[in-house]
């Protein structure tokens, strides 16, 4: 009874068309022939017959060792996520009479989140009787673009959404190349 597996390819008995296109080991064409013979060609080998284009007319199948073949193909896959760059949604929250202080520690936040390549969501809360003052808020989300549009842009301009009041920035990265030249210049010169 031929083993389950969790990919779609189908290998020795289970391809199931009368005749296919055949290819060695080496990559040479042995040409169109019927299956049985093209499962017999892959037995003196000692290696599977693996459909590798089922959608070709006949379909191609190629001899090969199925396990070294789907070992590879995993390695590569695993390969392919490790080099994939994820871009997380960060937030940052503030207040309308948000202090000078807390107002730079947060902007630093962001700045870092940015420059690590992910957006950032930033929040104004309102709480009580400040949502009367939205003007506040918009002022916080402009000190905020202003400190950071060396490196950013604005995805989303200030929204209310319920109680708070938020804009999403994402980071730019012709301005993060010119801010990290620059940073690295001032390095060289303060040595």
């Amino acid at each position: 009874m031929p083993q389950r597996r969790d990919d779609s390819t189908r290998v020795n008995n289970e391809i199931r068309v009368p005749r296919v296109r055949v290819v060695s080991p080496d990559g040479e064409s042995f040409g169109i022939m019927p299956i049985g013979d093209a499962l017999d060609r892959a037995e003196s080998y000692s290696l599977d017959l693996v459909e590798v284009a089922p959608s070709a007319d006949p379909p191609v199948c190629r001899i090969m060792d199925y396990g070294k073949y789907k070992y590879e193909k995993s390695k590569k896959a695993k390969e392919a996520k490790k080099k994939q760059h994820i871009v997380h949604l960060k937030e940052v929250k503030f207040h309308p009479k948000t202090e000078e202080h807390d107002f730079n520690f947060k902007t630093d936040h962001a700045r870092k989140f940015l420059l690590k390549g992910d957006r950032v969501k930033a929040t104004v809360v309102f709480r009580g009787r400040e949502i009367t003052h939205i003007d506040f808020g918009k002022q916080v989300l402009d000190r905020l673009y202003e400190a950071l549009k060396d490196i950013a842009q604005v995805e989303m301009s200030a929204k209310m959404e319920g109680r708070n009041l938020t804009s999403i920035f994402v980071p730019d990265k012709i301005k993060i190349k010119e801010y990290t030249r620059k940073i690295e210049q001032e390095k060289k010169n303060s040595e």
